[in-house]
């Protein structure tokens, strides 16, 4: 369970009950830049994650939904 500000608590397996989140959907026309950002700082950190994300972008990218933006 984790804490988001705009939707409640979410059962996100790892993270603790009061452990505040951020959500970016897909349908956020802003989203996908903002992990696109976030993968640059991690890589010039050397976070693993980084190689984790440009799945995740792909999969931002590829998600056929309509998007908007953030509301």
């Amino acid at each position: 369970m984790a804490i988001s500000g705009k939707y409640g608590k979410i059962d996100i397996p790892g993270i603790q009950a009061d452990e505040p989140v951020f959500v970016l959907r897909a349908q956020d026309r802003l989203a996908r830049g903002m992990v696109e950002i976030y993968k640059v700082i991690a890589e010039q950190h050397g976070a693993s994650i980084a190689s984790d994300l440009a799945r995740e972008i792909a999969r931002f990218r590829d998600w056929g939904g309509k998007r908007k933006m953030p509301d």
